[in-house]
């Protein structure tokens, strides 16, 4: 009604449900900035390190992706149709310190992790809690 036309968001997605994210440039920004703290502060990357992402598109997986760019860490996208001895295969030749997850992916992440000698982090992104893991959402 004052004249200006209302910002195109910089991010917005969409599920199969129809639940959405929308955030402005403002938010997303803020938002990466943060997701690169939690993994600098929490995980304890720096940068160079890597990580190893193993999500569906949710929107955690782009801010992920940003957060890794702000950071200097290597992100390294992985599909979540990955089997156990392919998620052991990736984290032992990127030598990743730190992997990220659903709830659905924790037991095939879990039943590898002795043999992956690199890795210090595990962030699970859900709503619930896991022994061990560090919950994203209540990080951020």
């Amino acid at each position: 009604k004052d004249g200006r036309k209302p910002a195109n968001p910089a991010f917005w997605w969409v599920n199969g449900k129809g639940e959405e994210v929308k955030w402005s440039f403002e938010e997303f920004g803020s938002l990466s900035k943060k997701t690169a703290n939690v993994l600098s502060e929490a995980c304890g990357l720096q940068r160079g390190d890597r990580i190893v992402a193993i999500l569906p598109r949710v929107p955690e997986w782009w801010l992920l992706n940003v957060a890794c760019i702000r950071a200097g860490i290597v992100f390294f996208p992985g599909t979540s149709q990955l089997t156990a001895k392919d998620i052991l295969y990736r984290l032992q030749a990127s030598k990743a310190k730190c992997i990220v997850t659903n709830d659905t992916l924790a037991p095939a992440v879990e039943s590898v992790l002795s043999g992956s000698k690199f890795l210090k982090s595990k962030l699970i992104v859900g709503q619930g809690s896991r022994e061990g893991w560090l919950n994203f959402k209540e990080l951020l």
